[in-house]
């Protein structure tokens, strides 16, 4: 199979809520994702409070959500890349900004030793696994009727001109109400630190 069909099926099956395929794209992604996190955490202040496993895993949850959602257009695994990369970027400013906070400022912290003990493994745990099946659940009960409707539609494939000629919309109407709906879902959620740029 080549490389752009086989992308095309993995995200497809992502959108369609396939557990494996959702474990395959982030055994394929998590390590540039965590290696454009650690190249923006210089400080080690910063990598005492933070780890880019966090970070990934957020991007994953949102990226998840908002793509079983139909959200994002992705035909290239350089697209997805992309992606990923700013929402990791998001995602990691976002948190910087809240370690700095005067409250909690990590600058004044004292750093300690690590134990060998606290590090994570990298394998996906079966909590992980529920949790992302419990998220995908969740997000799917703040949907208004209307709302999983248009997200119905574009997980099946229709482009946003197919569905507004269906619901007699326009499809950039259309786009801006998934949009806003993935917004509110996600912040409800919190998980809203994606940004359309």
């Amino acid at each position: 199979m080549s490389e752009p069909t086989s992308f095309e099926d993995l995200i497809r099956r992502v959108r369609a809520g396939d557990q494996d395929a959702a474990a395959a794209l982030v055994q394929r992604y998590e390590p540039a994702i965590r290696r454009a996190v650690r190249f923006r955490l210089s400080d080690t202040r910063l990598v005492r409070v933070l780890d880019s496993m966090d970070i990934c895993q957020s991007v994953f949850a949102s990226f998840f959500v908002r793509t079983a959602a139909g959200q994002f257009d992705i035909d290239q695994p350089d697209q997805l890349m992309k992606l990923l990369v700013v929402m990791a970027r998001n995602k990691l400013a976002k948190q910087v900004s809240g370690q700095q906070a005067q409250c909690r400022d990590y600058r004044r912290t004292q750093g300690s030793e690590v134990d060998a003990g606290q590090i994570a493994g990298d394998g996906e745990s079966p909590s992980m696994a529920v949790a992302g099946k419990e998220l995908l659940s969740a997000a799917e009960k703040l949907f208004s009727e209307d709302e999983r409707k248009l997200r119905d539609l574009r997980k099946e494939g229709l482009d946003w001109i197919a569905i507004a000629k269906q619901l007699g919309s326009t499809p950039e109407a259309l786009r801006k109400k998934l949009t806003r709906a993935l917004d509110r879902v996600a912040s409800e959620l919190n998980i809203d630190d994606y940004r359309d740029e």
